[in-house]
């Protein structure tokens, strides 16, 4: 176990479980994690191996005698009539059937209707009375001769989700752990091994939590297929209700004006919509304007008198262009049903989680080790949503005075939530709350730019915030860094407008191949003016070469070093390799130039880290290029830079280790290949004219 385990284990003994036992008990039934977890939290909680393997036992005889399969329906309705009891694992529903002024429930795996249940009941569970709940059911069967009376009867149940939380134990046990140890804590109990993920990463994953402890909160995300945006509320709280977005009617989703009855909003904490996006679907106008004033006002009506309710929207869809297609042709919303496709109905949410920032799910990236039992995390969100920490930044910071009432909100549930979620019991510093503001920020003006581009009347809006010292610090979203020639445009717009000046033209032109009948002409290449000054990328973002960031400062140059204490793992020197690489294709053939390393030893790996090194040396035999490499004896090489005999001197905060480290994996990514399809950590870069 790691140390992230052990302290784990340490302080919330009995409320944590190893992450891959699901799959190992799992099999082929259809249930979801938090069902399963469930299970294993009253078997498996724990460290000892012995228990957990016993415990595995146990809960797959439980799953194997009491989860009702589909196709083994019948032999179970067997098993009960023959014991006249048996205990079931199954979806249940229940709705008052007015004829005989009596409840009944169906149970969805096992196929029976009609089953007989007591008033208690459904009063003690009446979100069995709105959809389908995952419980542990005694059925009993005492068949009649009078064929109005199902032979079926509930005689009890108890809905999958543990019994009480110890809240403030929770809050306590937090203070052990650092904010990097609690967000990994976090991470893994989600099922990710945060090993796989940057921060930002990190945090746009944990931003999925915030409906669950946010009350009325919108979110939007869109992105590719197969990046996990409905896993979290499908398989992760039994307080969250997953439906696919054209298949909700107003009754179900609002009121029923039949009967009086609420809808979903008001049994459960996230409404999550599946499958939102696409052009071609389309949505009632009527459920529209209701969502719109619910999500402005948290009240709806139908023609009754005004209700409200506590649940928070997610919407989720795929997208079916990439960023630059998008933000060219059209905007990021461009997906949306045409209903949805409304800026009254866009400005109503909090935040748009960049979905194409996150990676396409793969086996490696998920986790063996311990993180929260799922449905006890899930009560302790649940139970934060009673907070409000959306004051807690003021005491650092104060954001633009001049964004609308309606931004401000929507920065400060999106902030209100991340705290909650990463400091429920507070104590964070000054540089916590900047990194969550600078994503709290970014993550409505992504709304508010889109909605820009799609309705003239709204103004652009500078969102910024500022600090003790009175600096401004303006926000940025990344695709606006990386796609600057189409972010700050309308949709149609040339990129670049034709030039009058004809002139200007002919000098940017060469004519080749004058022996042709129709002449081709191709654009000079243009030398870059090469400019002092400091760059910041964020990260995750795309498009970053070292031929557009070192590339024209190492041009003409002889001699080069670099040094970079931290060229130890294999990722690392393959970035070496890439740059040497640049060096060789910028240069002329018969220039020669000299490249040379200094670089810390890798402790515990210096053979491998030499042999590496030397197989750079080797590969640039006979290119123009020779590479040397030293390590740091002194030790006294903190430095990362990168200067070259022509004065010119780059600074780099983390060297060249500036992308994401690659995971393991079979079969070819574009990602190892080509760096522009890479994701970047965060870093800074100076360049220095000596």
């Amino acid at each position: 176990m790691s140390s992230l385990d052990d302290k784990t284990n340490e302080h919330f003994a009995g409320y944590v479980v190893r992450k891959d036992l699901v799959k190992a008990v799992k099999g082929n039934a259809i249930v979801p994690t938090y069902v399963l977890e469930y299970l294993l939290g009253q078997y498996c909680a724990t460290d000892d191996e012995a228990s957990i393997q016993s415990g595995i036992e146990t809960v797959k005889d439980i799953l194997r005698k009491h989860y009702v399969h589909r196709n083994e329906a019948g032999l179970i309705q067997s098993t009960i009539k023959e014991k006249g009891r048996y205990k079931v694992i199954d979806q249940i529903s229940v709705s008052l059937n007015e004829k005989t002024d009596s409840y009944e429930a169906v149970f969805d795996n096992l196929g029976i209707k009609k089953v007989a249940v007591d008033s208690g009941t459904v009063k003690a569970h009446p979100k069995l009375l709105v959809t389908s709940v995952w419980c542990i059911a005694d059925v009993q069967y005492e068949f009649s001769e009078d064929t109005r009376t199902s032979p079926w009867m509930l005689e009890t149940i108890k809905p999958i989700q543990i019994a009480k939380v110890d809240y403030e134990g929770y809050k306590t046990a937090r203070a052990q752990f650092s904010k990097d140890e609690w967000i990994d804590l976090l991470m893994q109990s989600i099922g990710f091994d945060p090993a796989a993920f940057g921060q930002r990463s990190k945090l746009l994953q944990l931003m999925r939590l915030i409906p669950f402890v946010e009350r009325n909160y919108n979110m939007i995300e869109l992105g590719p297929k197969g990046t996990g945006k409905s896993h979290i509320f499908s398989e992760f709280s039994p307080h969250g209700q997953l439906i696919s977005g054209g298949e909700v009617s107003i009754p179900k989703l609002f009121v029923n004006n039949s009967n009086g009855r609420i809808g979903l909003v008001g049994y459960w904490d996230v409404v999550a919509f599946d499958e939102f996006a696409g052009r071609e679907k389309t949505a009632n106008k009527a459920l529209v304007d209701i969502m719109k004033n619910y999500m402005a006002n948290k009240t709806f009506s139908r023609g009754v008198s005004p209700m409200g309710a506590e649940a928070s929207f997610a919407f989720v869809g795929n997208t079916d262009h990439n960023v630059p297609f998008m933000l060219k042709n059209s905007d990021l919303f461009e997906a949306l049903p045409p209903q949805f496709h409304d800026s009254a109905f866009i400005d109503r949410l909090h935040a748009y989680l960049p979905g194409w920032e996150i990676d396409v799910i793969r086996g490696e990236m998920f986790t063996s080790g311990y993180g929260f039992i799922v449905d006890y995390l899930a009560e302790v969100l649940r139970q934060l949503r009673q907070e409000d920490f959306s004051n807690r930044p003021d005491q650092y910071f104060q954001i633009s005075a001049k964004i609308s009432t309606r931004d401000r909100d929507a920065v400060y549930k999106t902030m209100s939530g991340l705290l909650k979620i990463i400091f429920p019991a507070g104590g964070e510093s000054a540089e916590d709350v900047e990194e969550l503001l600078q994503l709290a920020l970014e993550s409505r003006k992504r709304v508010k730019d889109q909605l820009f581009r799609i309705d003239a009347t709204y103004p652009e809006v500078d969102f910024y915030y500022t600090g003790s010292d009175g600096e401004k610090h303006s926000i940025q979203t990344v695709e606006e860094q990386e796609y600057p020639q189409f972010y700050h445009r309308k949709p149609g717009q040339d990129t670049q407008p034709p030039s009058d000046n004809v002139d200007e033209l002919n000098e940017n032109l060469i004519e080749t191949d004058a022996n042709v009948a129709s002449p081709t002409f191709i654009a000079k290449p243009s030398k870059p003016t090469l400019e002092e000054g400091h760059h910041t990328f964020a990260e995750n973002r795309k498009g970053v070469r070292f031929d557009t960031l070192f590339g024209p400062y190492t041009d003409g140059a002889s001699r080069i070093m670099v040094t970079d204490p931290y060229i130890r793992y294999y990722y690392q020197i393959k970035n070496m390799m890439e740059f040497v690489e640049m060096i060789i294709r910028r240069k002329a053939p018969e220039d020669q130039v000299s490249v040379h390393l200094v670089t810390g030893a890798n402790d515990g790996e210096v053979q491998k880290q030499r042999e590496l090194l030397e197989s750079i040396s080797e590969a640039c035999t006979g290119s123009g290029v020779d590479f040397t490499w030293a390590f740091d004896t002194s030790g006294t090489a903190h430095a990362r830079d990168i200067v070259t005999d022509t004065g010119w001197k780059i600074v780099l905060d983390r060297g060249l280790d500036i992308f994401q480290p690659p995971l393991s994996r079979a079969g070819f990514n574009l990602g190892d290949r080509l760096q522009e399809h890479r994701m970047v950590k965060g870093f800074y870069l100076t360049y220095v004219r000596g």
